[in-house]
């Protein structure tokens, strides 16, 4: 097994959904590969978590990626679950188009796996966490 692939899942990840116009209608440029060290105003995304197994079989070496995006809204934005939810719906169109080429390896499939909504703190922010699958083939 190797990890190699992982950076360069993430990376296109993180360019699909940079440069998906339906996302950006709808949280702008708040895109998060690292957070920054406050944390924005208004609807965000941030990449999360990452599980990583062996998946190689009789045709070819590979890993499976269990990945978490993150869309939150924090207590001062003001948006309820609804605008929330919609960023994650254009999150998971996104990443669901197909076409996504990573830099090392191949994307043999990428799933949407589940999601979870909650209220966070005090019941004012509001968080959807969205978990992908991904298989990458390495030869």
């Amino acid at each position: 097994m190797s990890y190699g692939a992982g950076v360069a899942l993430q990376a296109a990840v993180y360019q699909r959904l940079r440069a998906d116009a339906a996302l950006a209608d709808l949280v702008g440029d708040a895109i998060f590969d690292a957070m920054p060290v406050s944390a924005p105003s208004g609807i965000y995304v941030s990449l999360g978590p990452e599980e990583v197994r062996e998946a190689g079989d009789a045709t070819a070496r590979g890993t499976r990626h269990d990945f978490v995006i993150s869309v939150m809204a924090g207590s001062d934005s003001g948006a309820g679950f609804g605008a929330v939810k919609a960023a994650a719906a254009a999150v998971s169109d996104a990443l669901e188009a197909g076409g996504l080429e990573l830099s090392r390896g191949r994307l043999a499939g990428l799933w949407f796996l589940r999601a979870s909504a909650r209220r966070m703190k005090s019941g004012a922010a509001r968080q959807v966490d969205l978990t992908f699958r991904a298989r990458v083939d390495l030869n």
